[in-house]
């Protein structure tokens, strides 16, 4: 969202979306483009989370950063099959490159240990 700055103002950002309150009556589809990521349940609870408590992606961020607590107590004489050492060792991987990327926009990241293979 641009972000307009008058002189001794300060920023002064505003969201008006007219068509929120237009359009609802027939479910906010208006326009060439229109993306439906699935039918929810419950779409007003889908709704309130997303703009109260964090957008999918800092909800994934936090689910990541508990795996990474949790694998991070996961005992050195764990036995995983090759499968499931394959499935840990691809979300390692992704965690990692996911802190490089917070890491470049200078972000909090939390970073995996790597564990030793038990299989």
């Amino acid at each position: 969202m641009p972000s307009f700055k008058l002189p001794l103002s300060g920023d002064v950002v505003q969201n008006i979306s007219p068509w929120t309150a237009l359009m609802s009556p027939i479910g906010n589809q208006f326009g060439l483009i229109n993306i439906t990521l699935g039918q929810s349940s419950a779409p007003q609870v889908e709704q309130e989370v997303l703009s109260d408590i964090g957008s999918y992606g800092k909800q994934l961020g936090k689910i990541g950063d508990a795996l990474i607590v949790l694998l991070a107590h996961l005992p050195a004489d764990t036995r995983l099959s090759h499968d499931e050492r394959k499935v840990i060792d691809a979300l390692d991987d992704m965690l990692q490159k996911i802190a490089d990327v917070k890491a470049k926009h200078n972000r909090a990241a939390h970073r995996p240990r790597r564990i030793a293979s038990a299989a």
